[in-house]
């Protein structure tokens, strides 16, 4: 398995960890009688803010992976995959730390240092598209 087709597994992966763990979060306040079932909003608003934090971590990897994604598949069926390899795994760093970051806080250093994580997921996206396109 190339390095590009391990990280988007992980990319996915990760999404459905953040899923996973807000659908369990959210049954467990179902079964004890904390919430009930037709009373969630998609991005968990009458909810903890951590919940909500969550809800929108995981709709950050979920709108990202079409990029981040297609372009790695790009690089795969194309056999261009020495194009994404190298920074593939930065990417899916910088991924989890913006997730990791958004759970944590929203303070104006996290909402920062969550925006350069994203910073750096868009430039290596940008990258990818210039150098799959000029070849």
């Amino acid at each position: 398995m190339s390095t590009s087709a391990l990280v988007l597994t992980l990319f996915i992966a990760w999404a459905l960890f953040l899923l996973v763990l807000m659908e369990g979060i959210r049954s467990y306040l179902v079964v004890s009688g904390r919430t009930k079932s037709n009373e969630f909003t998609p991005d968990n608003a009458n909810l903890s803010p951590f919940l909500q934090r969550l809800a929108r971590a995981h709709a950050n990897c979920i709108e990202s992976l079409p990029i981040a994604g297609g372009l790695l598949l790009v690089a795969m069926v194309t056999s261009r995959t020495g194009l994404t390899d190298v920074l593939a795994p930065w990417l899916l760093l910088a991924r989890v730390a913006q997730s990791t970051t958004h759970l944590v806080s929203l303070s104006v250093f996290a909402v920062n240092t969550r925006f350069f994580f994203f910073a750096v997921q868009l430039a290596i996206a940008i990258y990818w598209t210039w150098a799959l396109l000029a070849r």
